[in-house]
């Protein structure tokens, strides 16, 4: 069993923790208990989800890697000249790294991401590895607005958004947030964007279900933060992680399965799980390269290029601003 934790009333909570709070027992009320997969990444589950990147199992990670390393300088040229490049929910600098060396007049690199601690840590690593390269880290959650350094005003503006991070969100909640991006970056904007195709089921599950059990801990670590932070006290043994693919809706589910009946309370407030009952923890979408570009066109991107892997495993796509949607 888990320490018993004190409790952390809603009001005295800062705001980020009060958001954070408001979340999970908005999560844990609804009819089919959910939470948001953003909170995954406190420092652990950053690290916890490199550790993913590299199981055997896990294939988005390295074949996006190899079609960056293999397109790098066609992807590149697509950049406007003296851009600011901004990527969103940033983490780990490995994939921007194999842009770099192609893109020698960048005006600045600005990683964005809500863990601040990890973001500045990456941050201070590439810029001593690149060091005529200007890194101004924003410390933000990319899914609401949030401002760019005001002194990129005037230099033209790009968009890297890999990992297929876009799967994580309902197609409708994923249109949007490209015309949140489209909003940050302006009219004209390039955006380098990384898509996970449909495949073999089995593919998909091994994916998501590693032997290792990376992934597992990974989810299990959202109920570790939820404790520490929230004065929640889950017992992490009471739970197991569950991911599979759904067909029909072409996504693989996460889920935390209860082994038992038990009571929860997060910041004094009860929760009661039944046995084999399930908080639904992350969707990842996957697409076809039709469909993705039908999904980019309606919150006004235009489809510039699109690049694969030799089996169709995955894709980054070149998308323009074409139409800035307010709302």
């Amino acid at each position: 069993m888990n320490a018993p934790i004190p409790h952390l009333a809603p009001a005295a909570a800062p705001a980020a923790d009060r958001s954070f709070l408001q979340d999970v027992l908005g999560g844990l009320r609804a009819p089919r208990k959910q939470l948001p997969a953003k909170y995954f990444y406190d420092r652990r589950g950053s690290e916890l989800f490199e550790a993913i990147t590299r199981l055997p199992e896990y294939y988005p990670t390295r074949t996006e890697l190899a079609i960056l390393d293999r397109y790098g300088p066609e992807i590149a040229a697509r950049l406007p000249p003296g851009s600011g490049l901004v990527e969103f929910g940033s983490g780990s600098t490995a994939k921007v790294r194999r842009l770099l060396p192609h893109l020698t007049d960048l005006a600045a690199y600005v990683p964005v991401d809500v863990s601040e601690e990890f973001l500045r840590s990456e941050a201070e690593e590439l810029g001593r590895d690149f060091p005529r390269l200007r890194v101004e880290p924003v410390a933000a959650d990319f899914t609401k607005p949030f401002a760019l350094p005001e002194d990129l005003a005037g230099a033209p503006k790009a968009g890297f958004f890999p990992g297929s991070t876009l799967g994580n969100f309902e197609p409708e909640a994923a249109a949007g947030l490209l015309g949140s991006f489209a909003r940050t970056l302006g009219h004209g904007a390039t955006l380098i964007v990384g898509i996970d195709l449909v495949k073999d089921k089995a593919v998909l599950d091994a994916a998501y279900n590693d032997a290792a059990e990376v992934t597992a801990a990974f989810n299990l670590n959202l109920l570790t933060r939820i404790n520490r932070e929230l004065g929640a006290d889950f017992d992490l043994d009471g739970f197991s992680h569950h991911a599979f693919f759904d067909e029909d809706l072409a996504r693989i589910e996460m889920h935390l399965v209860s082994r038992r009946s038990q009571l929860v309370t997060v910041a004094g407030v009860p929760f009661h799980f039944a046995s084999g009952e399930t908080i639904h923890t992350e969707n990842s979408y996957k697409y076809t390269v039709p469909g993705f570009r039908a999904l980019a066109r309606g919150a006004g991107w235009e489809h510039a290029c699109v690049w694969t892997d030799p089996d169709g495993l995955f894709s980054v796509h070149a998308l323009t601003a074409s139409t800035i949607r307010r709302h």
